[in-house]
């Protein structure tokens, strides 16, 4: 897909590796807009970068259409789109106050993995009506995981069985939308320089970089932006979940 010729959507945008990936579309061409909740952030970060942006909740559908029916009206297509939307909690099954509470681990799931599909489902729906390229191809989805899916931690039962779930859904998701041309690829990252992370002290970062195999540091959101852009424009590149973590295998 030539990316000049892009009109994506990037959930999470208004932040952390959807921000990245926001920028690193927009400054190559492509036409961008940002689904996020935090309007005050998604607004100021959409213009700095000459996109678009809509507040929307992921996990709901009403929200989700309203978006795309924006986004479509911006940019007079959407054949593009990168799930960076998300969020991460540490709790054990059993822990000193009890049991892992329910509704804390769905949250995470309907957040991770509901909405990433929920997103997937509507913006194909969007992508199905576009004119096919000379390969065929109507749209171009990437979805983020972790490695976190491969190699979860103590604590984090409930981000990893969300994102086990989104590098599951690649294959079959790919085969569902192959006959309208849209491919489907998933990002697992390590750990990478979010916000999150930004808040502890340089030691801690530090320590958490020891692990890493090469190179020695964490990862940085820029280069999650250009996986997710290479990803878009590579045509033959279907149903793949890419681990970008420095050969991290965490313990």
């Amino acid at each position: 897909m030539d990316i000049r010729q892009t009109a994506a959507i990037v959930t999470g945008g208004a932040s952390g590796l959807g921000a990245a990936t926001a920028r690193e579309l927009a400054a190559a061409g492509a036409k961008v807009t940002l689904f996020d909740r935090d309007a005050k952030a998604g607004e100021a970060f959409a213009g700095e970068i000459g996109a678009s942006f809509v507040e929307v909740d992921v996990t709901d559908e009403a929200s989700v259409r309203a978006g795309i029916e924006a986004a479509v009206a911006a940019m007079g297509k959407v054949n593009a789109l990168v799930n960076c939307a998300g969020i991460a909690i540490a709790i054990k099954t059993l822990g000193r106050d009890g049991p892992h509470p329910l509704d804390i681990y769905k949250r995470v799931i309907d957040v991770n993995l509901t909405g990433t599909f929920n997103c997937i489902r509507l913006v194909s729906e969007a992508m199905a009506g576009n004119e096919p390229n000379e390969d065929g191809e109507r749209g171009a989805i990437v979805n983020t995981a972790s490695i976190a899916a491969f190699d979860g931690q103590k604590g984090q039962v409930a981000y990893t069985s969300s994102k086990a779930a989104v590098a599951g859904m690649a294959l079959p998701v790919a085969r569902d939308l192959a006959s309208l041309g849209i491919r489907v690829n998933t990002i697992a990252p390590g750990i990478f320089m979010t916000p999150m992370l930004m808040g502890l002290s340089e030691e801690a970062r530090t320590e958490l970089a020891a692990d890493v195999t090469f190179p020695k540091r964490l990862g940085q959101p820029a280069e999650y932006a250009r996986l997710a852009r290479f990803m878009i424009e590579m045509a033959y590149l279907n149903a793949e979940c890419v681990r970008l973590d420095g050969a991290l295998r965490m313990r």
